[in-house]
């Protein structure tokens, strides 16, 4: 069987891939992604699901996910320069937010599954030197939110409520079983 296709450029999300020892490739998704509109979950759902099929052929699996970070109803992208991330690491400071990250799987017949998790994330509150080092640090700029919870951003976090890895940018979980339903050969060889 060939590779599954991960429409995803995401470092992360080809981390977790390869620890769980799947074939995959990388490409990048073909979607221009439109500006974030409530309620963020199924706006993470739809765009993970058009990030799928923009990598997909015929005979092929292929995954697409996406990961959106709400407080309330209110969106918080991928922070435009560090001025906005700084902005983001204030209003999330000493609150609870949630991380919706969904994933799709297009079967090589066609047929999509999706799955979405929800975790909630509780940052500690942060001072203005604390927010001056990270946003200096540059690493989360490309990520929604303005943070990333596997990296240095891991000072800013006091808990998480739910599937951790969701955090990082892929429910593992729900994409095996998802891959699992869909007839994906996840066993191979064993």
């Amino acid at each position: 069987m060939k590779p599954l296709i991960l429409a995803s450029k995401s470092p992360r999300r080809q981390e977790l891939l390869s620890r769980l020892g799947l074939a995959f490739e990388v490409r990048a998704p073909r979607v221009v992604e439109p500006p974030p509109a409530p309620p963020p979950g199924r706006f993470a759902l739809a765009l993970a699901e058009k990030k799928a099929r923009s990598a997909w052929e015929e005979g092929r699996f292929a995954l697409g996910a996406d990961t959106v970070v709400a407080i309330g109803d209110r969106i918080l992208g991928k922070p435009k320069d560090p001025e906005e991330n700084a902005r983001y690491l204030r209003l999330l400071s000493g609150k609870t937010h949630t991380v919706y990250t969904a994933a799709c799987v297009v079967a090589p017949d066609g047929r999509a599954r999706s799955v979405l998790a929800a975790p909630r994330v509780r940052f500690r509150r942060l001072d203005e030197e604390e927010i001056r080092w990270y946003v200096a640090s540059g690493e989360g700029l490309d990520k929604a939110g303005g943070y990333g919870i596997q990296e240095k951003g891991m000072a800013l976090v006091e808990r998480v409520e739910g599937d951790f890895y969701a955090v990082v940018g892929l429910p593992v979980a729900g994409v095996w079983e998802v891959l699992k339903e869909l007839g994906y050969p996840l066993l191979e060889g064993v």
